[in-house]
């Protein structure tokens, strides 16, 4: 299948970054929407060995439609985001610098990020004069709560290009798989690049 085949080729890609280590991470994209099924990567896996093969697909419900496996734990909050941005690929990394960010920003809601010609990259910006709002969800391991809680967040964010999990990711989405992975990119690099500014300032970072 050419879904699965671009998302073991996204799941790959990111890992030689290190945005996926060990079997941390996940990666789903919209199969059909109605009824609703996604083509979501499994649990306890190692991205940078992924293979087509190996993706799952899931119902509206998180339940296994086929192959053997586990469904990520986060596949209910994939699901939310499909539902609610109208998302065709939902892509969730776990860099450094987007966990440190997570957790120093916690307090003020989000991460601000404005005045970088890389936002121009996210879809509908047009210029580098666009604030960029991150929120910041706090972690959970109940994961019907989690997913009400990022609805909640998307709705009250409608611009937003993705969200924080606090001391935990990024996620963020597309219309398409290319879409989704070049947000990824983009907010992986501003990320990174505002962690290292403030390491450089002496910011106790």
């Amino acid at each position: 299948m050419e879904i699965a085949a671009g998302l073991a080729a996204v799941a790959k890609g990111f890992h030689a970054r290190g945005w996926l280590l060990g079997t941390s991470g996940n990666l789903s994209a919209v199969v059909q929407r109605e009824p609703l099924r996604l083509a979501m990567s499994p649990s306890g896996v190692d991205k940078g060995e992924l293979r087509p093969e190996q993706l799952l697909a899931i119902d509206e419900n998180a339940r296994i439609m086929s192959a053997h496996g586990k469904p990520s734990d986060e596949s209910l909050l994939h699901l939310r985001i499909v539902k609610e941005r109208g998302a065709g690929a939902v892509l969730h990394t776990h860099s450094v610098w987007n966990t440190i960010l997570s957790d120093l920003f916690a307090a003020e809601g989000g991460v601000t990020i404005d005045g970088y010609e890389m936002l121009k990259g996210l879809q509908g910006v047009r210029t580098h004069e666009h604030t960029e709002f991150l929120p910041i969800v706090e972690n959970s391991q109940n994961m019907s709560a989690l997913a009400e809680l990022v609805g909640k967040t998307l709705n009250e964010h409608q611009a937003a290009h993705g969200f924080l999990l606090r001391r935990h990711g990024l996620y963020s989405w597309g219309q398409t798989l290319a879409e989704a992975k070049r947000h990824i990119e983009i907010l992986e690099f501003l990320l990174e690049t505002m962690g290292r500014t403030m390491r450089i300032q002496g910011n106790s970072i």
